[in-house]
């Protein structure tokens, strides 16, 4: 088994990030460039992937990609390859949030929301992995969320996605760790980004982090390569104590701090955007 990931200098690296437009992607896609990597933007939105590589510069570039189809993301680690060299790191970054109860969520949402966030990162590792493997490197980074480490009303399946997705994180790691290619699963809690728009957060408003923030950490872990790491830094163990919390406690802290806002009332126009770009991914789906 090795003992060491071989190490993976960031200046002439190859990465690829996923969902890489706008958000996290874009900012962990730029943070990267400032490290001196070569980077592939992938993302739904093709045109958007163009634009954000052009922002970014030469160093950059964008491709169409659904996630959620394997012929898909196949095409587009070749092309990234092809264009900018073998991937050292990929990031995993895509994924979708629908809101509100689950007996009002449509079937193919629920689905689609699994497609996203769970087979993306499966159809990843089997594409990706076996490349990484062969040469004796690589890093994969699965972005997940706090929500894989807990529970909440009003996001039912997106929660169950989240759970999954950590939970293939871990397992993988441990059967892929001996031929030196490590599997990180970032725990960001609510980022600014359109995933949050129309929740009345109210004063949770105030503990919502910054997309750069999750950059970093993200970043980090290519140095790091821990099996979990958490934004902002001190969530895993946080997250950890909190499945301790017995529920009528657990149930009482969620009334006192207000936290069903997820069952509503939603601002459907404020989030307009946002479900826009879940409805191309059903329409995008297998």
């Amino acid at each position: 088994m090795t003992r060491a990931y071989p190490e993976i200098p960031l200046t002439g690296a190859v990465v690829a990030v996923t969902g890489a437009a706008r958000g996290i992607g874009l900012a962990t896609a730029q943070r990267f460039a400032k490290r001196g990597a070569r980077v592939a933007i992938g993302d739904l939105d093709g045109a958007a992937a163009t634009d954000a590589a052009g922002a970014i510069g030469p160093q950059a570039r964008g491709y169409q990609v659904n996630v959620t189809e394997r012929d898909s993301f196949e095409e587009f680690v070749d092309a990234a390859e092809r264009d900018l060299g073998a991937v050292d790191v990929l990031v995993n970054n895509a994924g979708i949030m629908p809101i509100g109860p689950f007996l009002d969520e449509r079937e193919e949402v629920s689905a689609t929301t699994f497609d996203v966030n769970v087979f993306a990162h499966m159809h990843a590792a089997r594409i990706l992995a076996p490349r990484m493997i062969r040469r004796g490197r690589g890093h994969i980074v699965n972005v997940t969320s706090a929500a894989g480490r807990l529970h909440s009303p009003g996001l039912a399946t997106y929660t169950a996605s989240k759970h999954a997705a950590l939970a293939f994180s871990r397992s993988l790691r441990e059967e892929i760790r001996p031929h030196g290619v490590s599997v990180t699963a970032v725990l960001p809690s609510a980022v600014n980004t359109q995933l949050v728009d129309g929740i009345p957060l109210g004063f949770i408003r105030f503990g919502v982090i910054p997309p750069s923030m999750v950059a970093r950490r993200i970043v980090a872990t290519v140095r790091s390569r821990p099996p979990l790491a958490g934004a902002p830094i001190g969530m895993t163990p946080l997250l950890a104590a909190a499945n301790l919390v017995p529920e009528r406690l657990w149930l009482l802290g969620r009334r006192i701090v207000n936290a069903d806002r997820t069952m509503g009332p939603i601002d459907r126009d404020a989030r307009a955007q946002y479900d826009a770009r879940i409805d191309a991914n059903l329409r995008a789906a297998p």
